[in-house]
């Protein structure tokens, strides 16, 4: 493009919609296409980009490319348009239904008399490429304008690789929840109990080898991911004699919700070439016939136990955050007067992932709601405990020793009412954690993990208790093998300032600071890892680097100081240990 006098630059939201299919729905039925096209324009898109002062930079003949001034306003004028075609398009057969892709990007454009150009446009285009049909990808800095001015809970994608865009771009997702005010009790099956918790099938792996031997290593595989999936209490497993009663026969997810009672629905498929196999996984949303997440997993014929073994816990290791997050993300949609306990758990729990003084009040009082309708839910009592050794954390209290009290009564009413759930024990070994109490938390970690040696978390946990004892490699071997489980873990940036700590305790400063960096690009919003980056960096004459991670961890923790941090910080058992790094803090400027 040639630049001419009348060219400016400005910073501006920027929306590209997409229909979906448009090329199909037109070879199907042109005319019809274009008049519902035109309706949807006329009737509901263009009064919503004018009511919140958007305007149409141009039409690309399926698509619009939108300006507005603000980003609330453009996320806004995004969903609303996402809603209204989810109406539209209730007695429409689906397959005549116009869905659009939308995606939103914050950045600087080119503005060439009444069109615009640059890279905020470029990266908006691809993220409407990679949206969902009827949803919305937005980058960080959108997310990071609307988050706390939009009731709106986006699906966290990570950073993507974009076509044509040189970096990486953090992406995060919505689509419409249709069902969010249906009550789930509906799909519930005859055999299974009341919703208490939300239930999960798995269904037989289909062979797609034609080879009948990989018949047995398919069921294997099934029956394994059964096995270890009841070991997480969170969710009700639909039994093994339920699910394969549905072997070889074709079964929408739907079927499966009204007659087994699933909300959730695994399925996979196994496929052997040469001496490769590759294994197949995806779940779905049995009452939105949705995918929640999938992938695919190769491996050699080495040792078809051992692969047969690995498989089941990869697989298991990414289902249980995708379950989880699915969950937390339906509740947040859900309108608050058809709350249930576990609903009110789940916006607990997605709250106190934030970590901010305010979320943690409000996971607080969540969870209270929860425990309130439901009393014998462990999990419930459990999390509870957790939010209070938060609190005691990071000084969000009035009294500490009184907020670890509180912490530790919660964790002891959760396994009052769930002995041997190794999710309580492990919550229980947290706040023994901060209480400093570094061998009784390695040992309720250790007795958490050989209950449920799938669970990633627990895992980084025993790593953390070995990394304040000095058992360096111990650490980072049960924290590494952590982050292979679940990469893409909502604690994910505390397991990297785990690996930081066990660097620090290890005399390792340099690896520290990588650790750390990784801690604060996984999650900008969590205080330790700037604190653990900041101390680190003061000690090794990093002054600048030190000096800004510190000033970050005030702007998170505007009143911390190093005594603070002397009388409650949990992750050095050696008093040596401790003062080094509260040492490298306080030449990176945090006050005594």
């Amino acid at each position: 493009m040639v630049m001419s006098e009348t060219t400016q630059r400005r910073l501006a939201a920027i929306v590209l919609v997409d229909a979906v299919g448009y090329s199909r729905l037109m070879g199907t039925d042109e005319v019809g296409t274009l008049s519902a096209l035109s309706e949807h324009r006329k009737e509901l898109i263009d009064p919503l980009i004018s009511k919140n002062r958007g305007r149409i930079v141009k039409t690309m003949g399926d698509g619009l490319l939108l300006e507005f001034p603000s980003v609330v306003d453009a996320v806004t004028c995004a969903v609303t348009i996402q809603d209204g075609m989810l109406e539209r398009n209730a007695d429409v057969l689906e397959n005549k239904r116009i869905k659009f892709r939308i995606g939103i990007n914050l950045g600087d454009i080119i503005i060439d008399g009444d069109d615009i150009h640059g890279d905020g446009v470029n990266v908006a285009a691809r993220l409407q490429e990679i949206a969902k049909p009827g949803g919305i990808a937005i980058s960080r800095r959108v997310h990071e304008d609307v988050r706390d001015r939009l009731d709106i809970a986006f699906e966290d994608s990570g950073e993507q690789q974009l076509r044509n865009i040189s970096r990486p771009v953090h992406v995060l997702g919505w689509v419409p929840d249709k069902d969010a005010a249906v009550d789930d009790a509906k799909f519930v099956g005859e055999a299974v109990s009341p919703p208490d918790k939300p239930s999960i099938a798995v269904l037989p792996f289909e062979n797609v080898s034609g080879e009948p031997e990989q018949e047995y290593f398919a069921d294997g595989v099934t029956e394994d991911i059964i096995t270890r999936l009841t070991k997480f209490r969170q969710f009700l497993v639909i039994s093994r004699n339920s699910t394969f009663t549905y072997k070889g026969l074709s079964v929408d997810a739907k079927t499966l919700a009204n007659e087994l009672g699933a909300r959730y629905v695994l399925e996979g498929s196994v496929r052997k070439s040469g001496d490769r196999l590759r294994i197949t996984a995806q779940l779905v949303d049995a009452r939105k016939d949705s995918h929640v997440w999938a992938d695919h997993y190769d491996r050699n014929l080495d040792d078809m136990f051992s692969v047969q073994d690995d498989i089941a816990e990869c697989i298991i290791a990414n289902v249980a955050p995708e379950f989880l997050s699915a969950e937390m993300h339906r509740a947040r949609r859900k309108e608050e007067r058809n709350l249930d306990a576990w609903d009110a758990y789940m916006r607990g729990y997605w709250h106190l992932l934030r970590y901010t003084k305010n979320d943690n009040v409000l996971a607080k009082t969540w969870l209270g709601k929860a425990i309130q309708l439901d009393p014998v839910q462990a999990h419930f009592h459990s999390l509870l405990a957790v939010a209070h050794a938060i609190d005691h954390l990071y000084g969000w209290c009035g009294d500490p020793v009184e907020t670890l009290g509180l912490a530790m009564t919660s964790a002891e009413r959760g396994l009052a009412v769930g002995e041997q759930d190794p999710a309580v024990i492990r919550s229980l070994g947290i706040v023994h954690f901060h209480a400093r109490n570094h061998e009784a938390a390695r040992g309720y970690f250790e007795q958490a993990a050989a209950l449920n040696p799938d669970d990633a978390e627990t895992r980084a946990l025993l790593g953390s208790a070995q990394a304040v004892a000095g058992d360096y490699d111990g650490a980072v071997a049960q924290i590494e093998h952590a982050i292979r489980l679940s990469p893409r873990d909502a604690h994910i940036a505390t397991w990297y300032n785990f690996l930081a700590i066990a660097a620090v305790v290890d005399g390792r400063d340099e690896l520290a600071v990588t650790w750390a960096k990784k801690a604060v690009q996984a999650n900008p919003q969590l205080p330790a890892g700037y604190r653990t980056l900041a101390s680190c960096c003061g000690n090794l004459d990093r002054n600048d680097e030190a000096a800004a991670a510190c000033r970050k961890l005030q702007e998170l923790l505007p009143e911390l100081t190093v005594g603070q941090l002397r009388a409650r910080l949990p992750y050095f058992q050696k008093s040596k240990d401790l003062e080094r790094y509260l040492d490298g803090l306080s030449k990176a400027g945090l006050p005594n």
